[in-house]
């Protein structure tokens, strides 16, 4: 029902600054939450930051004050604006989407973000 595409992965130097994009087609539940993830090899999946369709947001604490994640409903599309990048946030960033309640759960494919001199 929900596809999502995301883009503006890439590599970047420490300090830097990179915004990423989810675009959703399909049918979106009213309520829903929309977050970033991101996964390093050999730990899990974390939450980066999410959105709630009310605009509710919450951000892990490593990230706070350096990202910001935003949304726009008209576009049905969210984003994640990253600065002051370090090392220790490359990864592969995954976007999600999901519905309430348990009106479905919709993963992006991934983009790689890389943040090396």
């Amino acid at each position: 029902q929900v596809q999502l595409v995301e883009s503006g992965g890439g590599l970047v130097q420490p300090g830097g600054s990179l915004r990423l994009s989810c675009a959703a087609t399909g049918s979106i539940p009213s309520f829903n939450t929309m977050g970033w993830y991101r996964q390093t090899p050999g730990k899990q999946r974390e939450l980066v930051a999410s959105v709630t369709s009310a605009l509710i947001t919450t951000y892990t604490d490593s990230v706070k004050g350096r990202f910001t994640i935003s949304r726009d409903n008209a576009k049905s599309t969210f984003y994640l604006e990253m600065n002051s990048l370090k090392p220790e946030d490359t990864a592969v960033y995954y976007c999600r989407i999901t519905g309430w309640p348990g009106r479905g759960d919709y993963w992006g494919q991934g983009t790689q973000v890389t943040v090396s001199s």
